[in-house]
Parts: C-alpha cells; structure tokens; sequence
C-alpha cells in the first residue's frame, strides 16, 4: 500500500458543530499522525471539515491514496461517500470511543452508508487517551495499512435461529396479514441529513411487502393553521393529565414554555390527520433539515405516536422512525405487528447507538435518541404518560424552542433489528437483549457524559462492543420489549429478507 495516506474530517453541514468539535478533531487527527508514522506511513491532510456533498466530491474524488475519515462528532454521510464512490483505494473510518463526541455513530452511519453503495471500507476506533498504546488498535491499524482491509471475529455472527412451530405460526400469520394488504409507510420527507443507508425506495420495498407514500413536509406548516385551538388545548391538557413533566425555564431554556408545547402538539395533530387521510399504517418524519428553522422539534410528537397513551389515540401505536429512517420504520412495524399477536405491548422503540461502558463485567450500550422512544418505555404503563420528562432541545442544533420525549428506560428482556441495504438486497438484523437498570451515580454520569435531554436506554445487546462497532449496519436500532426473536426471523425470511443473527441467542 502507498506510504502516504490522506486524512479527511467528515463534517456536519451546520457550522456551530464543526466549531465545537474542531479541538478534539484536532486532538484524534494529532493521534492518528503519530500512530501512522510509528507504523511507517506519511499521513497529509485535506484541508478542512467536508460540510457539503460538492465537498467530498472536489476534494475526495481527485485522491488515489489510501484516505482515513476521522470521526469524532456526528456528520453527514454524504460528506463522505459521494466523494469515494466508484472508486477503490483502501478507506478506512476511524473514531474515538465518546458519548460527548458521538464519533462513533458517525462511523457507524456512514460505513452503512458506503456498504449501501457497494464501496468497500473498514472500521478501526479506541478509546485510549494515547492511540498508540491500545494494543488492539495499532493491530488493526497495521493491518490496514499493509493490506487496505481489516479483518475482524464473526464469531458472534450467524445465519440461522431455532425457530418453534408456535413462532413459525405467529410468523405466517402477519405474513398473510401484510400480503392482503401492504404496508403503507407515510413518508414526511426524504431521509434526514444524508442518511442514504436509510432510504429503500418502492424497488426494495414492494417485494417485502411495503409501500411509500410520501408527503411534503410543507404539507405541516399549511395543515398546522387550520388546526383548531381547542384540539391543541385539550391535547395539551391530556399530555399534563397523564403525567409528562415539563421542565419550562431552566437554564439554556428560558425561551421553552407551555406555548412550544403546544406548537409541538399543533404539529402531532396535523400529522395525525394526514395519516387518517391517507389511512397509513407507520410515519416516517424527516423534520431535520428542512423544518429546523421554521418549527419546534418534532421529537415530543414522535415520542407521543410511538405510544397508545396519546392525544386522540385509535388505541394502536403509529411506529414512527425519526429522520424518515426506513431501516428503522420497516423492522418498527414488523416488530409492532409480532408484539400484538403475541399478546405483549406493542410499542417499538427508535434508538441511536449512541456510547457505552463497562458495568458489572459486561459491556452495555447507552441508547439514546432525541425523541422517538415512546412513553412504557418508562413505566411499562400502557395508558400513562408517568416518567416522560421533556427537556428544551439544545439550541446549538435547534433555534425554535420546543421539548424532548424523554426519561430512564426500565430494566427487562429486549429484541432489536435494522433493516439495510447490502448487495442490492434488503437485510434484516437481529438479537436479543436485556435493558438494565443502572446504579443512580452511574446513570446520570453516562447520561449527562452523552446528551441528558434525551431518553435514555442502558442495553446488553449480548454482542460484544467489537462485534457491534465493525459489523453493525447503522447508528439506529429497533428495540421492543418481551421476546419476539424467534418470530422476528421467521417473518424477516417468510417476507423476503436475507437474516444475519448479532450476538447470543
């Protein structure tokens, strides 16, 4: 492999996150420097954060060494993949091991990304304060660099389940339930900030028995105004009625009041008549970019549509994927559909892969996303909204002030699954877990070491770290709570997905 390797900073399209990242994208670059050269190699850099498609392309595309993206904070995946694609020098993602700095949900973002695509790529990250002294890592990072690949255990990788005649039988029975009539996923948008491991269109999702309807996210802001006050009143009334806590005026949310709640509330219901209109089954909701400067998050109404304890419920969960996320929104609805026939509670949880540590001699992952985990996470309560906290978005990312759909997850036996894409075919991750309850000096450090206005989800996935970090396919995951692994594969196979099994089972 060449001697000399280009180092490019993958960034976000927004420049306040750049900003805050350049000190500790400037301390990883420093580090992977040094690593490479006590390896032998020369690294140069590419000037600057890549904060645009256009980017990518005009400085990525022109290169024929190898390149490493260094990924210490959340970017875009375009801002990688549109500027090596159709090419194949070695390429290699390499994050740190930070809840503060998400680099990691970067990597495993964008290395989905690339693997939609068919670009070959490899996956190396520590968190070691001094990179050279993680042994593991300079293993790997040596690899790459003598061969353009690194190769990682499969040892927690199968592709078969034991699967019962009971399980089977569920299986064949939402099947057929699919195949009388479709799935119709409304689609409020297209995928947020250039997940393009997240988007199937109709060619993939038709065969699996999915449909997309999409609608413009304008369609919000026209239908919002007609809106009738008391429905936002009584909605608003029903939230404080079933126990959310709203956490108006703290500090850095002196703008958050019961207004922006309402703005939020305003939003579920002009969403909620259009999936009546459109007599949709699940909600993908692209809202970032394209409403950031317009409207409150959606994240409060997202947490309310991924529960039946809502303003104006049919009594079902709508499964609701943030930023339109169909690898989330397929498996959600699966997920859902299984729940129910097994007589558990249907609602499916929206995660991001956000961080994990150590505790009690396992390896746990924190779970967190801004708002689309629904409320019996938090009180395994079907008709309360007990234990919902919501918090002020962070300005950093959100002008208008508007609430999360948050609290702590109770501890309890989980299935998860994602949906992706690899060799232009529909895949479906699976696997079992356990939510653990955390102890309360443990939890508010690892939940305030992350993002604290968020729901939070500490979950042995029963994979290792390693397994995750180099074969996961997205830095979102599907969490259900109760047993439905066995049922989950056989109806992923009976619909037409190829099944890869992560971890114990």
């Amino acid at each position: 492999m060449s001697q000399r390797i280009a180092l490019f900073w993958p960034g976000d399209y927004r420049t306040k996150p750049n900003e805050s990242a350049r000190p500790s994208i400037t301390e990883a670059t420093l580090q992977m420097e040094r690593a490479l050269r006590e390896l032998g190699k020369v690294p140069y850099r590419v000037e600057g954060f890549l904060t645009k498609p256009h980017e990518a392309i005009e400085k990525l595309t022109p290169i024929d060494d190898p390149l490493i993206g260094m990924c210490v904070h959340w970017f875009y995946g375009p801002h990688t993949t549109d500027g090596v694609v159709g090419k194949d020098n070695p390429l290699l993602l390499a994050s740190n091991f930070s809840g503060k700095w998400p680099g990691l949900v970067g990597l495993l973002n964008t290395g989905a990304c690339l693997a939609s695509v068919g670009r070959e790529f490899s996956r190396v990250w520590t968190d070691v304060e001094d990179w050279c002294r993680d042994e593991r890592f300079m293993e790997n990072l040596s690899q790459w660099c003598s061969s353009g690949n690194i190769d990682y255990p499969e040892d927690e990788i199968s592709f078969e389940a034991a699967i019962s005649s009971d399980a089977s039988a569920i299986a064949n029975s939402v099947a057929e339930e699919i195949r009388r009539r479709r799935v119709l996923m409304l689609m409020l948008g297209d995928t947020s900030m250039g997940m393009i491991n997240g988007y199937f269109g109709s060619r993939l999702l038709y065969p699996v028995g999915f449909t997309e309807h999409k609608v413009d996210q304008a369609w919000i802001l026209e239908r919002g105004k007609s809106i009738d006050q008391k429905r936002i009143d009584d909605a608003f009334k029903y939230v404080n009625d079933k126990g959310v806590t709203f956490h108006y005026g703290a500090p850095e949310a002196e703008d958050f009041s019961a207004d922006s709640t309402k703005e939020q509330l305003r939003d579920y219901l002009a969403v909620a008549d259009l999936l009546t209109e459109f007599k949709a089954d699940c909600l993908g909701w692209q809202y970032q970019l394209g409403l950031l400067p317009l409207r409150p998050p959606s994240d409060f109404a997202e947490g309310l549509f991924n529960s039946v304890c809502r303003p104006e419920s049919n009594g079902d969960t709508i499964a609701t994927a943030t930023e339109a996320d169909q690898g989330n929104l397929v498996p959600m609805e699966l997920m859902k559909r299984l729940l129910k026939r097994k007589g558990l509670h249907q609602a499916v949880m929206f995660h991001d892969v956000r961080w994990g540590g150590e505790h009690d001699g396992r390896f746990l992952w924190v779970l967190l996303n801004s708002g689309s985990c629904g409320g019996f996470a938090f009180n395994h309560d079907p008709e309360s909204l007990s234990g919902v906290h919501s918090y002020r978005q962070p300005k950093q990312y959100f002008p208008h002030a508007g609430g999360t759909f948050a609290g702590e997850s109770l501890p309890g036996e989980i299935t998860w699954a994602r949906a992706y894409i690899l060799g232009e075919e529909l895949w479906m991750d699976i696997g079992k877990g356990e939510v653990v309850k955390l102890p309360e000096e443990k939890r508010e450090a690892w939940w305030q070491g992350t993002t604290r206005q968020w729901p939070f989800m500490a979950a042995d996935l029963f994979a290792s770290r390693e397994t995750i970090m180099a074969h996961y396919m997205s830095n979102h995951i599907a969490v259900a709570y109760g047993d439905i692994f066995s049922e989950m594969a056989a109806l992923s196979r009976e619909l037409g997905f190829k099944v890869r099994i992560l971890g114990r089972v």
